[in-house]
């Protein structure tokens, strides 16, 4: 199809969408959602469709003469082209009935239109050279999602939800255990979707929980289990897995002075390990959007994810707007994990870092840069030692469970035997 036949079926189409609309305001109720002021091509047309979503949404009568006296409240009729031109629109359409149609290939149009123009964005970046490979990709990713639409209108009655309802209530929930029997008996293991936050202060074991509630998850046969950790390199996570499950001191893997005999035990224990769907990347300065893609890949690759495990929140490369704080840009983080969870039908677990003050029982305003997480997050659990409460064999870690959307809150005691870099229920 040539530029000039594309452009005659938009502005008809437009034209079309207008016309009905005088012709019988009740077609607003199918089509305000379907279109944005932007999807319009010709700049009078969009004022003029501005115009009618005010007066839908004031519940106000939408004909003729209101649009002119709305228009010229705004010094706009005469950017419109007067009442001529809106008459001429009106005679111009024979019938209001085919509206949706109308609409579909406005909006159609204004799709590619804006992929159009996303495609000279992403190529004109290219060019500049200060920007760096992370800010690229990150920069080309809100390009992409710009062409998508900014409204969803999914309003639907009971009587039309109500077999999805039952069907629902038949289905087994899909819970993923997580291998800490206590904490999966409370809370039925963890959601499909659920943006998960693993906070504490330094030293109480974060990464070792993690990554044992990561091998818990694995074992259960759910999907891939990927995990990114930034503060440390891949084999000192695998020495931290491996640890545990060998009972070899952490400090011989570390300083790589073990018998023959451990080392037997060491091989034993990966072969076992590396039949689980553990994925591990030790690249610094992740960005949310590098987890989105790669996460996108591996769906398709493998087709089910068990969980995303993200080591640590806060040195992410966080890349704040213009005129951004960094709360409000570790909240944009947070609110794309969550829908990136929704989006993969998985759970993420991120864990977060506390600040070192403070003796007494983390609460959920001391999270460091929150921004949103709060809000975002379906669970919040602190790990928190408190020095009053001892074990011979180890640290006793208080397990707060902040927040727990349909839950509640709850507390677990566990014992962290550093040497080993596990964690073990106690009796609450």
């Amino acid at each position: 199809m040539n530029l000039n036949t594309d452009l005659l079926q938009t502005i008809e189409a437009e034209n079309a969408v207008i016309g009905s609309v005088l012709l019988d305001n009740q077609v607003m109720d199918d089509i305000c959602e379907m279109l944005e002021p932007r999807d319009f091509y010709i700049e009078t047309n969009r004022l003029i469709w501005e115009g009618m979503q005010y007066q839908f949404r004031k519940n106000a009568p939408i004909d003729l003469v209101t649009m002119v006296t709305v228009l010229q409240r705004y010094d706009r009729l005469g950017e419109v082209g007067g009442v001529s031109r809106l008459s001429e629109i009106m005679s111009g359409t024979p019938t209001a009935s085919n509206v949706k149609y109308y609409a579909e290939i406005v909006r159609s149009k204004a799709y590619r239109r804006r992929g159009n123009e996303a495609g000279i964005k992403i190529a004109d970046l290219a060019a500049n050279t200060e920007m760096d490979d992370e800010e690229y990709f990150h920069q080309i990713e809100r390009i992409a999602l710009s062409v998508r639409p900014q409204v969803n209108g999914d309003m639907k009655s009971l009587s039309e939800t109500k077999q999805d309802y039952f069907n629902y209530l038949n289905e087994k929930e899909d819970f993923i255990y997580t291998g800490f029997n206590q904490f999966d008996s409370w809370m039925n293991g963890v959601g499909r979707g659920w943006l998960y936050i693993l906070a504490g202060r330094p030293s109480v074991g974060k990464t070792a929980k993690a990554l044992q509630m990561a091998r818990g998850i694995a074992e259960q046969n759910v999907g891939e289990v990927l995990i990114w950790s930034q503060e440390m390199k891949r084999n000192q996570l695998l020495n931290r897995m491996l640890s545990p499950m060998t009972m070899i001191n952490s400090n011989g893997f570390r300083n790589k002075n073990l018998t023959e005999i451990e080392m037997m035990r060491v091989k034993k224990a990966y072969e076992q390990l590396e039949q689980l769907p553990l994925h591990i990347e030790d690249a610094r300065n992740v960005t949310i959007d590098e987890v989105r893609a790669t996460g996108r890949q591996f769906k398709r690759n493998y087709g089910r994810i068990g969980a995303i495990f993200i080591d640590y929140l806060t040195i992410m490369k966080i890349i704040p707007n213009k005129g951004e704080t960094r709360s409000q840009a570790v909240g944009y983080v947070t609110r794309t994990a969550k829908q990136i969870a929704l989006e993969l039908d998985c759970p993420i677990i991120m864990l977060a870092q506390l600040s070192r003050e403070g003796k007494d029982e983390p609460k959920l305003e001391h999270l460091r840069d929150s921004g949103e997480i709060e809000q975002d997050a379906d669970v919040v659990e602190f790990l928190w030692h408190n020095p009053e409460d001892t074990h011979r064999d180890g640290k006793v870690i208080q397990s707060i469970i902040a927040k727990g959307r349909d839950v509640g809150v709850n507390h677990f005691r566990y014992l962290f035997k550093g040497w080993i870099q596990k964690y073990e229920e106690l009796a609450q």
